[in-house]
C-alpha cells in the first residue's frame, strides 16, 4: 500500500492545499493530512478546529485521514507506515527550503521519500499566512478557501 503524509499547519486549509491533495490522490492508496502542532504559533484555529474542518472537507473520501502530530514528520511517517512526504511548491524559494528539509529527512529516515508537486498556475500565490492576513483585515477570502473551511472561519466571528 502506497501511503503519503501531507504535513503542515493548515491554518487555514486553502484551495491550494485542496488542489494538491486532489492531484495527489491518484498516486497513493492513502494520504494522511498531518497537522503539525507548534505551541509557539498562535493561529486562526486551534488544533481541534483544524482537525474537524479538514475532516469535514474530506468526509466522503476514505483515502484521506486527518491527524495531528508533534515532533518529527519522519516519526509520524513511521507511525502510519508512510513511504512518502508530500509537499507543494509555489516558487523557487519553496524549492530551496523544502530541498533542505527533504535532504535532512533522508538522513533521519532513508526509507521515506519526499515528493513535490508544483502549485497550479493561478493559485500559487495563495498561502495560509496571506489568507489569515486578508481575513483579519476584513477582506474577502471566499475564493481562497473551500466553502466548508470558510464556514468554520466565519464561525470564529460569531464567537
Amino acid at each position: 500500500m502506497k501511503v503519503a503524509v501531507f504535513p503542515g499547519s493548515f491554518d487555514p486549509f486553502t484551495i491550494a492545499h485542496l488542489d494538491l491533495i486532489e492531484r495527489a490522490l491518484p498516486l497513493f492508496d492513502k494520504i494522511y493530512i498531518a497537522i503539525g502542532i507548534n505551541s509557539a504559533k498562535v493561529g486562526l484555529f486551534d488544533v481541534d478546529t483544524k482537525l474537524k474542518s479538514i475532516a469535514a472537507l474530506f468526509a466522503e473520501n476514505s483515502k484521506i485521514e486527518v491527524q495531528a502530530y508533534q515532533g518529527l514528520t519522519v516519526d509520524f511517517c513511521a507511525k502510519v507506515q508512510a513511504q512518502v512526504i508530500l509537499r507543494g511548491l509555489r516558487n523557487g524559494t519553496d524549492l530551496d527550503y523544502e530541498s533542505i528539509i527533504a535532504q535532512n529527512n533522508l538522513i533521519l529516515a532513508a526509507q521515506v521519500e519526499s515528493y513535490f508537486l508544483m502549485s497550479r498556475s493561478g493559485i500559487a500565490h495563495i498561502s495560509s499566512t496571506i489568507v489569515r492576513d486578508i481575513w483579519k483585515n476584513n477582506g474577502d477570502i471566499s475564493t481562497l478557501v473551500p466553502p466548508i473551511i470558510l464556514k468554520y472561519i466565519k464561525d470564529l466571528k460569531s464567537d
